[in-house]
């Protein structure tokens, strides 16, 4: 089988879980034997871009005439089975399901956001969750508050592109849902439930887990929705030193507040931004962590990672957080198994959060085990592969 995997990288400068995502799969999949024929754009690569393909830029969403053109004869020379689209946004454009069909080339899209709706993709707004842009035809609150990238201008175009698209994203032959939340939303945007499969990411198997290290660790965007403000709001309720050393590693907007507190109190360390070898050595050196967002998180690479490295998790009961820990019946057909949630879920509020945090720290111990034993039942690869090929298998076979 032969599969294009589209995907547009988000920039360096924001560890995406994505990015970390779509390079693990596409490996995968070339183990299991698929000639994978990787279309990739990066946004790392807008600055370098020439004057006139940065005057196309504000209409690239919506179409993207190079990535459009590199795709027509990309699909002719290769004459793929399947096309397996993530992130279209802003260099592919959803155009590109339309230029798949035109070949007679089924599309599965695995569904990391809420971006069908939402111009931002996150349902979450000035420091909360919002959904105002749901059911509308054209999502007008979302350019008058800026909701793609701060600017009004971009945002008319995002909530156009979305209008627009609406007819493309509902001719996607199989969409991949990470959680039932996700097949829920898909649901209400109108997609008929025999063309959603509930299936999780999966990543590499780091091999057995060394022991517990101490403290907990925050991994991820420096950003209001991933919750570094809620953590530390709750981590200061605490004395200096009480829980052990709190890590934060990532890069983002709120990165001044993050420094700023590791300044103040002496059990705060701020690694900065971590390449892979760096975020292994993190969860070594942890036994907790934390899974914090205040957005609807789809399914945040970092919980996963935490499993599969023996380290319990805990995190905000928002997204597919919960289902990840095993702490939600609904996702995970048992919630933890028999072994019960490999963590802690608790609402998105500092005194729940900072009232979890020593019980999190007694209990490491006991979980470590239980987060393995997840990872190896749900989320390692011999087990997601399966699931995933047979969904190329069902489109391919309608087709």
């Amino acid at each position: 089988m032969r599969v294009v995997v589209a995907h547009n990288r988000y920039r360096q400068a924001q560890p995406s879980g994505e990015n970390v995502i779509v390079d693990s799969e596409i490996a995968q999949l070339a183990a299991a034997g698929v000639d994978v024929v990787p279309f990739l754009r990066s946004s790392d690569d807008i600055p370098a871009m020439s004057a006139a393909g940065k005057a196309l830029l504000p209409i690239s969403p919506g179409y993207a005439p190079a990535a459009e053109r590199d795709l027509d004869r990309l699909l002719r020379e290769h004459r793929p089975d399947v096309l397996h689209l993530h992130n279209p946004y802003p260099l592919i454009s959803p155009w590109a399901i339309r230029t798949a069909h035109r070949h007679q080339v089924p599309v599965v899209h695995t569904v990391h956001n809420y971006r069908q709706v939402c111009s931002s993709g996150l349902y979450f707004r000035d420091g909360r969750i919002c959904t105002d842009c749901r059911g509308r035809a054209i999502g007008l609150p979302g350019v008058l508050h800026r909701c793609y990238r701060g600017s009004r201008a971009q945002s008319a175009v995002m909530a156009a592109t979305l209008a627009l698209h609406r007819p493309t994203w509902r001719s996607v032959d199989r969409f991949i849902a990470l959680t039932s939340a996700v097949a829920a939303h898909l649901r209400e945007y109108g997609i008929p439930d025999e063309r959603i499969t509930v299936k999780p990411n999966a990543i590499p198997d780091p091999g057995p887990p060394a022991p517990l290290g101490d403290g907990f660790l925050f991994l991820g965007r420096l950003t209001p929705e991933k919750g570094i403000g809620l953590l530390l709001d709750a981590w200061r309720r605490h004395p200096d030193g009480a829980l052990g050393t709190l890590r934060i590693g990532g890069d983002g907007e709120l990165r001044p507040f993050v420094e700023s507190a590791a300044a103040d109190r002496a059990d705060i360390d701020f690694l900065g931004p971590l390449d892979r070898s760096a975020v292994r050595d993190a969860l070594r050196a942890t036994a907790v962590v934390l899974a914090v967002s205040t957005w609807h998180d789809v399914l945040p690479t970092v919980v996963i990672e935490a499993l599969a490295s023996g380290r319990p998790v805990l995190g905000t009961a928002l997204g597919g957080i919960p289902y990840l820990i095993g702490a939600d019946a609904a996702d995970s057909a048992g919630a933890g198994g028999a072994s019960g949630p490999a963590g802690w879920v608790v609402p998105p509020e500092a005194a729940a959060l900072a009232a979890a945090l020593p019980v999190a720290r007694d209990g490491a111990t006991a979980l470590a085990g239980v987060a393995r034993t997840r990872y190896e039942s749900t989320f390692h690869p011999d087990v997601v592969m399966k699931q995933h090929l047979a969904i190329y298998d069902a489109v391919t076979a309608r087709r």
